[in-house]
């Protein structure tokens, strides 16, 4: 429990001593806890001071989590020098019942459907050198009364739409006109992330140099690309395997008119060599790396595109990738490395569901909702702290060994109670020692010293 209090003195100019107490028998709870993390399952397993109450008004407390998850890691893991990018991404969590703010369907990448539950959009800095994710900022997604409104009349009036229609004549429609593609309506969904993407960069400040934003596939377009460059920073994203690609129009054209834009387009699967990057060969597969700037129709500037292409060398089967980055001048091995960085911001959601208690809450209020999203990702970047001493001694010590390690102490705590006399200092702690280790994978051999 020291080493608790001692690592949220680093938050304490944001909260009150009361708070401090009531986060750190929260967190022990979370430490220690083999079930569910509830309110009430918390209350079981904390020691004194630890009531359902006490944790109860944790929950419905007011807390300026954005200004704690930033102290938090610029006090614990900031390294400069090493370099960051910003990930981000959606986690939907499933919820029942009907009282839950925000409560919605949203698709679960999960699950592979739409499930009732609720959606929270985070934010992240991924450290390049150690390739590992740090959320910093949660949002929860609300859909307003008119985008719902809205999205229901769009799929009614696709299923009303007949079948057996007149197909539109080839050509374009008389009377149309051309629309620019230099301004886009940003979507609700596109706003809040712009609001939440401003709200990190104001909250970071000049601390750090922040250039590069990696999202999944889902944004790889020109609206999320226009949103990202709005607040300065550059897209890396992936496109859709059957995008068109085209090249800039570069030959002579003496007709009337405008000069065409777009040149000829790009077969993925016939690259011509001068974009050739790098081929390399093992068990059978070919990998080759094509870079170019190239246009799409859908976006209104140039891309800087990676084409990943794989070949089966016994079948001649192909497959393909299509990387992008908004950022001309950045090389091939920067983006790819950049877009696997990515997928560390889905180990955070794993962590926050499978050990914080993202996906078990039950708080139904607003602030109680907020609470318990931000506990579970914050609890990612404390726990991190909690290990980085017990690595020194095991690099393999993981998060299930540190709850085994907290739960075996609330153990001996409970049973050495009952004793009618204590042992002395040096056998308690070697008590305390042994039973900590009984339920790890990868024990330690001997105390740790927290700083």
């Amino acid at each position: 429990m020291t080493e608790i209090l001692a690592l949220l003195q680093n938050i304490a100019p944001l909260i009150s001593k009361t708070e401090l107490r009531r986060m750190s028998q929260v967190i022990f709870g979370m430490l220690v806890a083999s079930g569910r993390i509830t309110m009430l399952g918390l209350s079981r397993w904390t020691e004194k001071g630890g009531s359902y109450r006490t944790i109860q008004r944790h929950y419905y407390s007011s807390l300026p989590w954005k200004a704690i998850h930033w102290l938090f890691f610029r006090l614990k893991f900031l390294r400069p020098d090493d370099g960051y990018i910003v990930a981000a991404d959606e986690v939907v969590a499933s919820k029942a019942g009907k009282e839950t703010h925000g409560l919605d369907r949203f698709f679960s990448g999960i699950q592979q459907r739409v499930i009732s539950g609720l959606s929270f959009f985070a934010l992240s800095l991924v450290n390049v050198r150690e390739e590992r994710s740090y959320p910093l900022q949660v949002t929860q997604a609300l859909r307003s009364a008119e985008e719902k409104a809205a999205s229901k009349a769009k799929k009614e009036a696709k299923k009303a739409t007949p079948q057996t229609a007149e197909k539109r004549k080839r050509g374009r429609p008389k009377g149309s006109k051309n629309r620019s593609k230099e301004e886009v309506t940003l979507n609700p969904e596109l706003l809040r992330i712009q609001a939440a993407l401003k709200s990190l960069l104001t909250t970071i400040g000049d601390l750090l140099l922040l250039t590069y934003v990696v999202m999944d596939g889902h944004f790889g377009n020109y609206p999320s690309a226009y949103m990202v460059r709005q607040v300065g920073l550059h897209l890396i994203s992936k496109m859709r395997w059957d995008a068109a690609l085209y090249l800039p129009f570069e030959g002579e054209y003496k007709q009337p008119g405008p000069k065409p834009r777009y040149g000829a387009k790009i077969d993925i699967h016939n690259m011509a060599g001068k974009y050739l990057k790098e081929t390399n060969v093992e068990d059978g597969l070919r990998t080759d790396i094509y870079q170019g700037q190239f246009l799409n129709k859908e976006f209104g500037f140039p891309l800087n595109v990676v084409i990943i292409v794989k070949t089966n060398l016994q079948t001649s089967a192909q497959a393909h990738v299509i990387l992008f980055s908004t950022d001309l001048e950045q090389t091939y091995e920067k983006i790819i490395k950049f877009y696997s960085l990515r997928f560390q911001i889905e180990f955070n959601f794993r962590d926050a569901k499978q050990y914080w208690g993202l996906e078990d809450f039950m708080n139904v209020t607003e602030i109680a909702v907020t609470n318990a999203a931000n506990l579970s990702l914050f609890m990612v970047n404390f726990s991190a702290a909690l290990i980085e001493p017990f690595r020194k001694l095991n690099p393999d010590f993981s998060v299930l060994d540190l709850k085994s390690q907290y739960r075996g102490y609330r153990y001996a705590s409970e049973t050495i109670k009952m004793l009618p006399k204590k042992p002395d200092g040096i056998l308690l702690a070697e008590i305390f020692q042994q039973i900590a280790r009984l339920g790890a994978i990868h024990p330690v051999s001997q105390p740790v010293p927290y700083q």
